[in-house]
């Protein structure tokens, strides 16, 4: 029988089956952060249960932590109770726990492939949906509710239904300009926000293979923006490349073996997808969001659609432009803005600095725009360091934070003031997603540095 690379991976890892109705599936990786965990680890004492496998559990702190003075108690009470609970309970169950002024800490999608936890073939859970992130590497990663921690804590499984599989190809040569973080919100806007629920996406095709794994990263992250339960690609010579000295990879002998699997982590020829889309490289253009979802996202040249034209609620469509202060055929080129934000589990790696320093070179940042540069973990910060990218951000009038989820979301101290317009890397614009009435742009890093130095939308080919 012929397998995608989704087949291979889920029934490998299948404990058993029930009849018309979902799999118990077994978890190699287990991470978790501060915001899920604090109620799945009261039910365990409830039940009085413990942690089955502490050694394939993994905690670190991102959502609630600081990014300036991360030396100093943290001031918010709410995000120190969480804090401090999710200490609390690595400690009493035996589990790794990364925290604040840890060398190991940071966003918990940028640490584990950045320390070898994330492996192909794998199966890999987190009580955040950006799990997906994880799915660069060939394995099955995808985000679980508070309960379904719980569970995974306690025995090691986790009761799943069988996703449906789609394989989304992109062939050809790329356009100037355009990076990872374009093609997935260009995917995201011919899909639209639920055109994969229900789905597991494998990507395929030329565009994926020449990409790198931290491009990979960001592709599969943003999987779950366009309602797939996660996404995928097939593990090759980049990916052992990658993990091959990270610390929690196997060694030895226990490498060679590991790659006797790694290597049939494929989808085999002829092998049967239940929806698949090609397109071509051709077609992207450097990418920016004009609404409310990740879904509302147009070439950065283009104009926002009419009504007439859009293939979703009218209403919807309306309420959003009303929320980011657009009409019906903005030309988005030239609207100012206020914020940048660089960072995320989606943009916070060191290739996605280096792409900012490229454009920030040599300039300066406007004096209207509030910059926010804040890398993913400990180790992105060092390279930046050490790279000499720091050097170039300062002297373009920029600060560098320190590592944590920061404005993505709102959870910690970086929030967009009401009503002003923030180009982000981050992967949700929703109303009040980087704090209450903020107006967020959703962008390439390259897009975000544009902004920067121009204190408006700018295409930065122009930059280039």
């Amino acid at each position: 029988m012929k397998k995608t690379l989704f087949d291979k991976v889920w029934d490998s890892h299948v404990v058993k089956s029930i009849n018309d109705g979902p799999d118990v599936l077994f978890i190699d990786r287990h991470m978790i952060h501060e915001v899920t965990s604090p109620v799945a680890f009261l039910g365990l004492e409830k039940r009085k249960n413990s942690v089955l496998y502490p050694n394939k559990t993994f905690a670190t702190a991102d959502h609630n932590t600081p990014t300036i003075n991360q030396h100093l108690p943290v001031s918010d009470p709410l995000s120190r109770n969480q804090l401090n609970a999710l200490e609390d309970n690595a400690k009493k169950h035996g589990i790794s726990y990364w925290g604040l002024g840890h060398e190991k800490n940071g966003i918990v999608h940028v640490v584990g492939p950045e320390y070898g936890i994330t492996l192909p073939g794998a199966t890999i859970v987190c009580g955040d949906s950006h799990t997906s992130t994880h799915g660069a590497f060939g394995a099955i990663a995808f985000g679980i509710g508070t309960s379904e921690v719980e569970m995974v804590l306690t025995s090691q499984c986790i009761m799943q239904p069988k996703p449906k599989k789609m394989r989304i190809s992109i062939n050809g040569e790329l356009n100037n300009g355009v990076t990872p973080k374009d093609i997935a919100l260009f995917i995201i806007s011919k899909l639209s926000t639920s055109g994969a629920t229900g789905f597991f996406v494998e990507y395929a095709g030329e565009v994926f293979k020449e990409m790198s794994m931290e491009g990979r990263m960001t592709v599969c992250n943003l999987s779950i923006e366009m309602g797939a339960r996660g996404g995928m690609i097939a593990p090759d010579a980049k990916t052992f490349d990658y993990i091959k000295t990270k610390e929690f990879t196997p060694k030895g002998n226990n490498w060679n073996k590991a790659m006797e699997y790694w290597e049939t982590l494929y989808t085999d020829k002829n092998a049967i997808f239940d929806k698949e889309f090609i397109f071509e490289g051709s077609e992207i253009e450097p990418m920016i969001t004009f609404g409310t979802n990740p879904g509302m996202g147009i070439s950065i040249t283009k104009s926002i659609p009419n009504k007439e034209d859009i293939k979703g609620s009218v209403d919807t469509f309306i309420k959003s432009l009303d929320y980011m202060g657009f009409n019906e055929g903005d030309v988005m080129l030239g609207k100012p803005i206020d914020y940048v934000f660089i960072g995320s589990c989606t943009n916070g790696r060191i290739e996605d600095f280096r792409a900012f320093a490229k454009i920030v070179k040599g300039r300066k940042r406007a004096n209207e725009v509030t910059a926010w540069l804040v890398p993913g973990s400990h180790k992105v910060m060092k390279a930046i360091k050490e790279e000499g990218l720091l050097e170039i951000f300062e002297e373009a009038n920029f600060k560098l934070r320190e590592p944590g989820c920061s404005a993505c979301l709102a959870m910690n101290d970086d929030k967009i003031p009401p009503g002003r317009y923030a180009v982000s890397t981050s992967n949700r614009n929703f109303e009040g997603r980087q704090g209450p009435g903020a107006r967020t742009l959703l962008a390439s890093p390259t897009v975000a540095a544009a902004a920067a130095v121009t204190g408006k939308i700018t295409d930065p080919r122009n930059l280039i």
